[in-house]
């Protein structure tokens, strides 16, 4: 069967990433959400919100926090696609995501996007602000996709 973009509810990409996501937890708030059905199912999701880095522009990016499949085929490529459409249509002029150091990038890269570089990683706790990191502390792949 084909797969088909849907519009879903925060409250249903959350319950997807709580059962399949396998280093994140569920996200409290997001701009918007997509998920994709193989016609019978829902087989992912993306949640697009606002970036997680305070110096980021929040005006004029979007950030792509949480993205789940259950392995369905180009599930992954079809939502990153879908999300930067979605972005563009929102009059947003970039839309940017993080992924763990050792992840390939194959669905970014065939859904148009582009490697940017690493950040560093580690740890969010600091002296004056303790933090529980309950997130992988590694080095990221940033990449982005300009809409404009």
């Amino acid at each position: 069967m084909a797969l088909r973009l849907i519009p879903i509810t925060l409250r249903e990409a959350n319950e997807m990433i709580r059962r399949l996501h396998r280093h994140h937890r569920p996200v409290a708030g997001a701009r918007f959400s997509i998920g994709v059905t193989n016609g019978e199912r829902l087989v992912g999701a993306v949640v697009v919100g606002r970036p997680v880095a305070r110096m980021t522009d929040y005006a004029t990016t979007a950030e792509v926090t949480r993205l789940v499949t259950d392995g369905t085929t180009n599930a992954c490529s079809i939502l990153y696609a879908a999300a930067a459409r979605a972005a563009a249509a929102m009059g947003f002029e970039r839309i940017q995501t993080f992924i763990l150091d050792d992840e390939p990038g194959t669905s970014l890269r065939a859904a148009g996007w582009t490697l940017e570089g690493k950040s560093g990683g580690g740890l969010w706790d600091r002296p004056g602000r303790p933090r529980e990191d309950r997130h992988p502390t590694s080095a990221k792949q940033r990449w982005s996709k300009h809409l404009r």
